[in-house]
């Protein structure tokens, strides 16, 4: 039988006969982790692996490139430095952290399309994943709150400050370490999915143990923010909305252009900046919704699980981590301003600096005061 000899490093395969099976590559000391299912499916042909290496190079220099700015410039920018910033740092950590350790790993595994990095760094790739990701979702969790806090309750609500800002970003990883290391002490596990070059949760297993693991999983890393998310934007907008509507009818019975004062202002502003988030947000939600899908398939046993789908859902996810600083470089004012002075060719369009028209200069400086209230 031929040998491959393409490759300069690692592991040499046989050729394969046939069509083969996506589990014919598989390393002896992975074929404990290897759920029969796979076993069924022929191997995938080698431009689909071509295709989603080179989606996982884009994708990871865009978020390196994209959330290590957005960590620079509001660590360094003292007007960005708030207390409630300290939850869109959090976010851009956990999303550079993300790429940091996914895009390397399954490039190599990728390039030689089966995992061959052992089942420890299937254990690392797989727990370290599931941790930096249920930290981003419980950050824009936090930042949907504060909104709402911001927002909705205004002075009722309980202003930040860095001590809860610390204490909310705690959580966030204690939330993110409980599920990350259960699978770890035997409450499910780690393992190859797809076409084998990815590890996760192993949702084919049919005992108890492992099918529990997955219903609370995805109540609490999904389900639960997803329902504090829309429950918090739902009455953001009702209460801009109404103050809007509100304002208009004041000035139509007035016969006057605007009744908005400097707290009027704030609050445009405030949810000006609401939108940004809620967009970053149903982003989110439309990257990691596939993959979620694909493990209640496997939890419920539904068919159509293939190697190709399950891994491009898995693939689709990751992307997730370079929106939030496309989102912030295009909609949000002081960011643009700061991003200007530190990095200009990183900013595209015109910002809001002075020189644009008195209104947008307006909205900028109270969306400077709202955010130092908050």
């Amino acid at each position: 039988m031929e040998r491959i000899g393409s490759h300069a490093f690692g592991p040499q395969f046989s050729a394969l006969v046939g069509n083969g099976s996506v589990t014919d590559k598989v390393t002896p000391d992975m074929m404990h982790l290897i759920h029969p299912y796979w076993n069924q499916f022929p191997a995938m042909e080698p431009l689909w692996s071509k295709i989603l290496l080179l989606y996982m190079i884009v994708i990871g220099i865009i978020s390196w490139c994209g959330n290590g700015v957005v960590i620079y410039i509001f660590t360094t920018t003292k007007s960005l430095r708030t207390p409630a910033n300290l939850l869109v740092i959090n976010l851009a950590l956990s999303d550079f952290g993300m790429m940091v350790v996914n895009t390397p790993m399954m490039g190599i595994n990728l390039y030689f399309e089966t995992w061959i990095l052992g089942p420890g760094m299937c254990d690392a790739y797989g727990a370290l994943a599931s941790a930096l990701g249920c930290g981003s979702i419980w950050s824009m969790c936090m930042i949907a709150l504060d909104r709402y806090n911001v927002i909705v309750l205004g002075m009722a609500g309980r202003p930040m400050t860095i001590k809860l800002a610390l204490m909310k970003i705690a959580f966030i990883w204690s939330m993110a370490a409980f599920w990350t290391l259960a699978p770890m002490f035997g409450w499910n596990r780690y393992v190859p999915e797809g076409n084998l070059t990815s590890c996760g949760i192993d949702y084919l297993q049919r005992d108890w143990n492992s099918r529990t693991y997955l219903i609370f999983y995805t109540i609490f890393v999904y389900y639960t923010p997803l329902f504090l998310i829309c429950y918090s934007y739902w009455y953001i907008i009702s209460a801009v909305s109404a103050h809007e509507k509100a304002m208009r009818e004041q000035a139509k019975k007035m016969n006057v252009k605007s009744l908005r004062s400097s707290e009027d202002a704030e609050k445009s502003a405030e949810g000006k900046l609401a939108k940004v988030a809620l967009v970053t947000i149903s982003l989110w939600f439309m990257a990691w919704t596939p993959y979620t899908i694909i493990n209640m398939m496997g939890l419920f046993k539904f068919p159509g699980i293939t190697p190709l789908n399950s891994i491009w859902g898995a693939c689709f996810a990751k992307s997730a981590a370079c929106y939030n600083p496309i989102v912030y470089g295009i909609s949000h004012p002081k960011y643009r301003i700061a991003l200007k002075e530190k990095c200009p060719c990183c900013v595209i369009g015109q910002t809001d600096d002075g020189r644009s028209a008195e209104t947008t200069s307006q909205v900028t400086t109270t969306t400077n005061e709202a955010e130092t209230r908050a």
